[in-house]
């Protein structure tokens, strides 16, 4: 195969969008009937940064999107800091909250033409000389062409969506007194104190039969803040799922799922619908800064792929997708000479990506950690 210059291929990523055996006409992130997003000046979060974007070691000249791909990888294929994602892509706010326009079998292309690195979208050539993943050579034939599944079901996501999927609709912040009047699990028949899947159990407060299926939490337990060690929200842990099999009081639900064992006095809460996560990381417009509450199931130290709990909420305009780094905080330590007390400077020691926020705590999955992550560590701004 003929080996392209960078600039022969950024001229032709800027005319082509390659299609599986029948390319058609190109659109580097131009909008078109397919949805593809429009190009656009960066986007307004990306304004915060006046340091130009610099592209990882070794940062290929293309990669083609195959099933498993994540926004998140792809992005740290090319930049050394993957949160900086929407400025090489030159994104709007609206295309950041929908990123639905990757899909396997596209080719990102990397173009350094302008001299601020940008990335351009398009898909390989397959024709009789060609393999897919190969630039093709010969005249273009235009032709439409059919995707027959729903588009949303195949575009890639921001994460990998089995890091977050059991946190994604399940842990709950709710009121100190909420849970107090929620449906409670008062036992089983043969007695039995805890429950497992495919078990019987009873509930007394349930009035809707409408309601079939909810999730089971423990009561709820106070999240401090690390300094007042005052409460700012309450948290109630997911141990299961359960489906009404008949109305009454008490109700009879069967076991259907659990993560910990079902036990009385544990509280009942409708199932919330599956809740679609896919935004493109993005740091905050605003200022902000916050700390680690929470980790959860209690642990002290965590690393990359946890996750964890922040004190900043929507009140401050913290959004699903928002990228935070994560700072340790330098500790007190007294001058052996003036015996003046100095707090050392905070250590950046990972970033963090948003995926459910609340009123006034979100949480987080942890993207990237250098040293371990604990309770009271500082997120900022990237």
């Amino acid at each position: 195969m003929k080996k392209f210059s960078t600039r022969s291929l950024t001229l032709i990523s800027l005319s082509l969008i390659w299609g599986w055996g029948a390319p058609v006409q190109a659109q580097a992130l131009a909008g078109d009937a397919a949805g593809v997003p429009q190009a656009a000046a960066p986007a307004s979060p990306g304004a915060r940064n006046p340091q130009p974007l610099e592209l990882a070691a070794n940062a290929p000249d293309r990669h083609v999107v195959v099933k498993g791909d994540t926004l998140w990888d792809i992005s740290g294929k090319f930049l050394q800091q993957p949160w900086r994602w929407p400025e090489i892509w030159q994104l709007n706010r609206e295309q950041i909250r929908d990123p639905h326009w990757i899909y396997p079998g596209n080719v990102v292309y990397l173009d350094t033409s302008s001299g601020q690195p940008r990335l351009r979208l398009g898909q390989p050539v397959g024709d009789a000389g060609s393999t897919p993943g190969t630039l093709a050579q010969n005249t273009i034939k235009m032709q439409p062409t059919v995707r027959v599944e729903s588009l949303r079901d195949t575009a890639i996501p921001t994460v990998s969506s089995a890091m977050i999927a059991a946190f994604v609709n399940r842990p709950l912040v709710v009121t100190e007194t909420q849970m107090l009047t929620s449906p409670r699990v008062i036992g089983t028949q043969d007695g039995r104190v805890n429950l497992g899947r495919g078990d019987l159990m009873y509930v007394r407060g349930i009035k809707d039969s409408t309601v079939t299926d909810w999730h089971v939490y423990r009561q709820a337990r106070p999240i401090l803040d690390p300094d007042t060690r005052k409460p700012i929200a309450f948290e109630a842990l997911f141990v299961g799922s359960v489906r009404l099999e008949r109305l009454g009081d008490p109700s009879t639900l069967r076991v259907t799922g659990t993560s910990e064992e079902i036990g009385a006095g544990d509280r009942l809460v409708p199932a919330e619908l599956g809740r679609p996560f896919n935004f493109v990381p993005h740091p905050p417009a605003q200022d902000v800064k916050g700390r680690i509450v929470s980790i959860y199931k209690g642990v002290s130290h965590v690393g990359r792929n946890s996750v964890v709990a922040v004190s900043l909420g929507s009140q401050i305009g913290i959004e699903e997708g928002h990228v935070l780094a994560i700072k340790q905080r330098g500790r007190e330590i007294l001058d052996p000479v003036t015996r003046e007390r100095l707090r050392l400077p905070d250590e950046p020691t990972g970033h963090l990506l948003i995926f459910r926020v609340f009123d006034s705590i979100a949480y987080g999955l942890v993207t990237a950690a250098t040293d371990s992550i604990q309770v009271g560590d500082l997120v900022v701004n990237p």
